[in-house]
């Protein structure tokens, strides 16, 4: 009888990298279905693996290194993993997972503290060819026997969580209005239009017949407070996830909420420029219909700020608020539908 594999999955930053994890859970287990599976996250990004029955359990970050480091590596070892994937460098981490003697460790890139510690490398060949980051994620665990280009990201809900989502939506919409949700904040790691122009974007929104409109960032900026007739949403956590799945659209930069929207089977429409780190071919959300608008490719040539978190799309071949809500409107189908 062949030993069980216990296998970790390290994704110890933000919430869409984590995102980007959830198929691979799922792929393991049909790889090796007796496995024993269990995640390391922050516990920012904890409740997107709630409920997953892929995962069969969840470790968050803070509460091993508040143990200190010698603490933390009992408390790793008393898992008997196999096998860890480690789908971002980090040495601390590394070190703890070689101490804690799991056999099979593996890396992304070839760091020092990798080569020292006999971390068996995946590289990434500076993104050539350009895949998607889901499906760069996924060689880790296709470095320890899995086969698939199965890469759609999903959140599980509990059958209470499935019914608190229905009820949300006739709260929200009482009259089957179509929910769209704009995330406004783009967490400083992807180009964005200015607050400004979401405004205008909200405003021509709520002229839209039929239509309910949500802000879902977290902390809006002062010219997004107390819009009349917008659903102001922020929740966190667990909530977040549930909120979102009530929406029809969420309309955001290429940031988390954008990939939360996809794991739940929510359209998407999302902004993106064109350089390769930015794209959508590395960034689009994965699992659901997805669309995204990207600025004219002369308007890039000439008005590239060289760093994309920079870059607010003005001017003429940028995106603008009204070129949003046209697209809006043809993917809700929404015709000559103003009030």
């Amino acid at each position: 009888m062949s030993k069980q594999r216990r296998i970790l999955i390290v994704r110890h930053d933000r919430m869409g990298d984590a995102i980007l994890a959830t198929p691979i859970p799922r792929e393991l287990k049909k790889t090796f279905p007796d496995a024993f599976i269990a995640v390391l996250v922050r516990e920012y990004t904890e409740s997107i693996f709630v409920n997953n029955p892929y995962v069969d359990e969840i470790l968050t970050l803070a509460p091993l290194k508040t143990k200190g480091f010698w603490n933390a590596v009992k408390t790793i070892r008393k898992y008997r993993f196999t096998d860890a994937l480690m789908l971002l460098p980090n040495e601390w981490i590394n070190y703890l997972l070689f101490f804690a003697g799991i056999k099979t460790r593996v890396g992304v890139g070839r760091k020092f503290y990798q080569t020292i510690t006999f971390t068996k490398e995946v590289s990434r060949n500076k993104y050539i060819p350009l895949r998607h980051e889901a499906d760069y994620c996924m060689d880790l665990a296709r470095a320890i026997g899995v086969e698939t280009f199965n890469i759609k990201t999903e959140i599980h809900f509990s059958d209470d969580e499935k019914k608190q989502i229905e009820k949300l939506k006739k709260e929200y919409a009482p009259n089957g209005e179509k929910i769209i949700a704009v995330h406004t904040d783009d967490g400083g790691s992807s180009p964005n239009i200015s607050a400004a122009e979401y405004k205008k974007l909200i405003g021509e929104l709520l002229e839209l017949k039929n239509v309910k409109v949500a802000l879902t960032t977290f902390k809006p900026p002062e010219k997004l407070k107390e819009i009349p007739g917008v659903l102001y949403l922020a929740k966190d956590k667990r909530q977040f996830l549930i909120d979102i799945a009530a929406f029809d659209l969420l309309i955001s930069s290429s940031t988390g909420p954008s990939h939360v929207a996809a794991a739940v089977g929510v359209k998407t429409l999302t902004l993106f420029c064109r350089l390769s780190a930015n794209s959508p071919q590395l960034w689009s959300p994965v699992g659901n219909d997805a669309y995204y608008i990207l600025p004219e490719e002369k308007y890039c040539k000439n008005n590239c700020p060289v760093n994309p978190d920079d870059c607010r799309f003005e001017g003429e071949g940028g995106i603008s608020g009204e070129k949003i809500v046209s697209e809006t409107m043809k993917i809700l189908s929404i015709q000559n539908n103003i009030r």
